[in-house]
């Protein structure tokens, strides 16, 4: 609970900045999103599996913008299961993804930021056997990752920005303790690790169509420890908007983290279902 408390100051710090009664420089942005996935079968002579899936997303943005700072935060939220046959429900999406940036405009491109960010997610994931018994293997905040980070900044147009910093990266655990834990001490089981290093976020968002969006972003982390081993996620949407309802999503995912994973992971999704801006 300490971390999350946390978590919360340095997320509130931004917003100390600004006049508390100025509320004309806010822009909020919010849109929500839901797919739903229903396959059955009655004496169906090619064979197949009952099927039910769904999948609920909210992504929003608050940004305060004035002469000398430029507050930016946005909240990504997604969770989802899907019932395959006789093997019950298992979670198909999970996520929690938090950031806080505020930058204080120099009159150029380059500014200098500070930055804090979390990522989780809701609950409990598992590891499946070949016999499809379930190992949990994540809950919410278990693990956490947090970041706190500050730099130079560059926008040099709306739709491209990237920053490059110094900060500290922390995985915090409770009882998935594999993702904290440092195997050298064999003596002692670590609930969190911090590391220090440097950070590089790229984001990009720019439309390829009368209809359709890109959106990738980039993270970078490099400990000072091992600086060869660099912790790479990025994340990449190509949105299409059907009608001012239905939406179709094409996203994928890769997260390098040799601590957690020898492999690249790869996640990818796609997904036709309804959508609406409630901001």
């Amino acid at each position: 609970m300490k971390h999350v408390l946390l978590f919360l100051i340095l997320l509130s710090l931004p917003l100390a900045a600004q006049e508390p009664a100025d509320t004309t420089s806010w822009k909020h942005s919010v849109t929500t999103g839901a797919t739903l996935t229903q396959v059955s079968y009655t004496d169906w002579a090619q064979g197949g599996e009952n099927a039910f899936a769904w999948t609920t997303t909210l992504d929003g943005k608050s940004t305060y913008d004035v002469k000398t700072i430029t507050v930016a935060n946005s909240y990504k939220f997604a969770y989802g299961t899907t019932r395959l046959g006789k093997q019950g429900t298992r979670k198909t999406d999970d996520k929690i993804d938090l950031e806080s940036m505020l930058t204080y405009k120099l009159g150029i491109h380059i500014d200098p930021y500070v930055a804090v960010t979390m990522k989780t997610q809701f609950a409990k994931g598992y590891a499946y056997d070949a016999a499809g018994l379930g190992t949990e293997i994540s809950n919410f905040f278990d693990p956490a990752f947090l970041t706190q980070s500050a730099g130079l900044s560059y926008q040099p147009a709306p739709e491209f920005k990237t920053r490059l910093g110094a900060g500290l990266r922390e995985i915090v655990t409770s009882h998935n303790t594999h993702y904290s834990d440092d195997p050298s001490t064999l003596d002692k089981l670590e609930t969190s690790k911090i590391d220090g290093g440097l950070e590089s976020v790229t984001e990009i968002e720019a439309p390829i169509a009368e209809n359709m969006v890109f959106k990738a972003k980039l993270e970078l982390f490099a400990p000072f420890k091992t600086f060869n081993e660099v912790i790479v996620r990025s994340d990449n949407t190509i949105a299409m908007k059907i009608n001012q309802y239905f939406s179709a999503n094409l996203n994928v995912q890769f997260i390098n983290e040799r601590a957690i994973s020898p492999r690249t992971q790869i996640k990818q999704t796609i997904a036709l279902g309804f959508s609406y801006v409630l901001l």
